[in-house]
């Protein structure tokens, strides 16, 4: 099955949206940090992918775009909704509490959680859109 990819134009407009909605500091502090956590998901090496599965990509994505710092701010609020966006142009849905989202981003961010739990979260609390 093909992986559909959230194009970086989507990222920054996501990012955007995410600023005029609940505020903070507009704008790509590092775009090498950016350009790096956007293409994570599609790595790889000697013709295989690094990330095999949806939501080990997903999980690549969220992590990279959180802990790399590539926005003056907002970063947790958007490598969340740009994994939201991964998962929902792939036909999945994460289905769970947005305190319990804030968690998962806060858990990454203070590396209690890595790649491989990460992907497990996304796995247990997404769906499959009908």
């Amino acid at each position: 099955m093909k992986t559909n990819y959230v194009p970086l134009e989507d990222v920054l407009l996501i990012h955007e949206m995410i600023i005029q909605e609940t505020g903070g500091k507009e704008g790509v502090r590092d775009f090498t940090l950016f350009h790096s956590a956007t293409a994570r998901p599609q790595a790889s090496f000697a013709g295989e992918d690094l990330y095999k599965t949806l939501f080990e990509k997903a999980a690549a994505l969220t992590h990279s775009l959180l802990l790399n710092h590539p926005f003056n701010d907002a970063n947790k609020r958007t490598a969340l909704a740009t994994c939201e966006r991964f998962l929902n142009i792939n036909s999945y849905e994460i289905i769970t509490t947005q305190k319990e989202k804030v968690k998962l981003t806060l858990a990454i961010e203070s590396k209690e959680l890595n790649l491989t739990n990460i992907s497990a979260w996304l796995k247990k609390h997404s769906q499959k859109l009908k």
